[in-house]
């Protein structure tokens, strides 16, 4: 049922990153994660992971990888690149179909920028390739929010900012218990790699992405912008771009059509 999940970790220099793996298949499929791994890492989650991303173990063997678990003041999306190149290689993977949500969106195109070798297909979810006033207000809020240990407002404005009406009258009631579950010791890693977003500028770099690249999310983000998709496909050449009307930053989570999209993609 969890087709042979398990989880692990890989050294990357002085330190490690925890990872987790599961699926059947042939191909390597990558997948890394957005800026909630700041908060908690893949670490205890396989079950979750795997029920969540099942639709991909038959077609796939899939990992999904934390940033390492010891990141540095300055630590940027073209670090965790490079670190993620490492993870693969010590792991023995040599390329790989790879998908980034979120800021994974955002290391996955460094990935394929700087090691195309090892990137066979790309797909960018819910993520942005450059700066907006949009994504800068929201994530110094954040910052703010955990430099000030309010971990309740910050799991608020996270939710109301990723989901849509519908899902958010779901999610409301269980406030209570999702703004007191999970809150880490300290917020430093989180903080570290939401300043990696608040630099994070590869847009004019996105022409060196040679691989088929999949650009997917939603035209109502309220955390990267309404626009952000549409920048990316635009300037990658070989490139596909579906926008959900109506969708935000959550639309991989709220739309089962987001997997059967992506997995349509990687098997063509």
């Amino acid at each position: 049922m969890f087709y042979g999940a398990k989880e692990g970790k890989v050294e990357i220099g002085a330190t490690d990153m925890n990872y987790v793996t599961f699926g059947r298949g042939q191909k390597n499929l990558i997948i890394i994660p957005g800026l909630g791994d700041g908060l908690k890492t893949v670490k205890g989650t396989k079950i979750l992971l795997t029920v969540m991303y099942k639709l991909f173990a038959k077609e796939h063997k899939v990992y999904f990888f934390s940033r390492k678990n010891h990141i540095e003041e300055g630590y940027s999306t073209r670090e965790m690149a490079e670190d993620q190149r490492i993870a693969m290689e010590n792991l023995g993977i040599q390329n790989a179909y790879v998908m980034g949500i979120s800021q994974g969106g955002m290391i996955s195109q460094y990935l394929a920028i700087d090691y195309p070798q090892m990137v066979d297909k790309l797909v960018i979810g819910v993520s942005v390739s450059k700066q907006n006033d949009n994504m800068q207000k929201v994530i110094k809020n954040w910052i703010a929010l955990a430099k000030n240990n309010d971990y309740k407002n910050l799991i608020i404005d996270t939710m109301e900012k990723t989901f849509t009406e519908d899902r958010l009258k779901k999610y409301r009631l269980c406030y209570p218990i999702l703004t007191k579950a999970g809150k880490p010791k300290d917020f430093n890693r989180f903080i570290i790699q939401s300043n990696a977003c608040l630099h994070h500028n590869a847009y004019d770099e996105l022409d060196k992405i040679k691989c088929s690249t999949l650009v997917i999310g939603g035209d109502s983000d309220k955390i990267v912008g309404e626009n952000a998709s549409k920048e990316m496909a635009e300037r990658i050449n070989k490139s596909k771009l579906i926008l959900y009307k109506g969708l935000g930053h959550g639309a991989y989570e709220e739309t089962k059509d987001f997997n059967r999209q992506v997995l349509r993609f990687l098997i063509s």
